[in-house]
């Protein structure tokens, strides 16, 4: 059985990924571009496919004819056309619950960081700011508690609900949101828009579908009563970048956290970057996900699957 690994720079270089028990044929690639031809020809002869972000198209899988099997190294299945899967007879596959632990605490080490200044009081220490000043502390940018705070959830899986568990120790309480539009399924969840207008936090955990696409928007930023910080933890094109630099501007929000953009890595027009001087904006690399013990869990969950579907076929 062959199997392509077409992008294995999407995982750290100090992480073991052996075969998956099955594959007599395993070839990998640090990283593969986004090209038709390039793919086609690097998964030639090949009934299976692990691709992370690389773009599995219509075309990509017509012109794959021993292709059986597409192996996302991932949760989010956007890079892959799956109605060309279900056409050509090929199975996609995902991986999920990995990162639970990993996303969750990335969450609150930026939530910790964004309301307690951890970006611009580190600078105020290296850059001098802090010895031309004299004073034995700077505490101009307010410092916040998040006991007694209000947290929004916005997609309620595994990770919004760890979210949820640690918020809880925190003394913080928790609104879980129902769509937009939808009344509430059980006493657990709040009405959208009312969780927009009560939280002093508001993160997102929600898959990327048409539903949630821009769900952050003009409109649901408007809902927003206590300038909350709102963090993307969720996918880039959740959020309307330029609504949010917009709300941001305007005083709306109380700061801005996202770990994923709709472009990534973001080009150097992207509306979020005109934020980067604020002190309550902080962005990382979408890798929330990617502590150690979440890639290898990752790649131990993937490698179960290819296996047990290679002694099935």
């Amino acid at each position: 059985m062959k199997a392509v690994f077409l992008d294995r720079n999407t995982f750290s270089p100090t992480i073991d990924l052996p075969a998956p028990a099955g594959v007599t044929d395993w070839q990998v690639y640090d990283a593969t571009p986004n090209d038709t031809a390039t793919v086609v020809e690097r998964l030639r002869g090949a009934q299976i496919a692990i691709s992370n972000k690389v773009l599995l198209t219509r075309d990509v899988i017509a012109q794959s004819p021993d292709l059986k099997l597409i192996q996302v190294a991932a949760t989010g299945v956007n890079n892959v056309d799956a109605d060309a899967c279900k056409d050509h007879g090929v199975q996609l596959a995902n991986v999920a619950g990995y990162s639970t632990t990993s996303v969750a605490e990335h969450t609150f080490a930026a939530i910790l960081a964004a309301l307690r200044g951890l970006l611009p009081y580190h600078q105020a220490v290296i850059n001098g700011d802090w010895q031309r000043d004299g004073r034995f502390c700077l505490n101009e940018l307010p410092i916040i508690d998040l006991a007694g705070k209000t947290l929004g959830i916005v997609g309620t899986g595994n990770i919004g609900k760890r979210v949820t568990e640690i918020a809880r120790v925190f003394g913080m309480n928790v609104l879980w949101a129902e769509r937009r539009g939808t009344a509430p399924r059980s006493p657990q969840y709040t009405p959208f828009d009312d969780v927009f207008a009560r939280a002093d936090i508001i993160s997102l955990h929600c898959p990327l579908n048409d539903a949630s696409h821009h769900l952050l928007n003009a409109d649901t930023l408007a809902l927003c009563q206590r300038q909350p910080l709102i963090l993307n933890m969720a996918r880039g094109p959740v959020a309307d970048s330029a609504a949010v630099v917009a709300a941001l501007n305007a005083g709306k929000l109380l700061g801005y956290v996202s770990d994923v953009f709709p472009d990534e890595p973001p080009p150097a027009d992207e509306p979020l970057l005109t934020l980067r001087d604020h002190p309550r904006v902080l962005y990382t690399p979408h890798n929330a996900w990617a502590s150690i013990g979440a890639q290898q869990e990752l790649w131990r969950i993937l490698s179960a699957q290819m296996s047990a579907w290679i002694a099935a076929a």
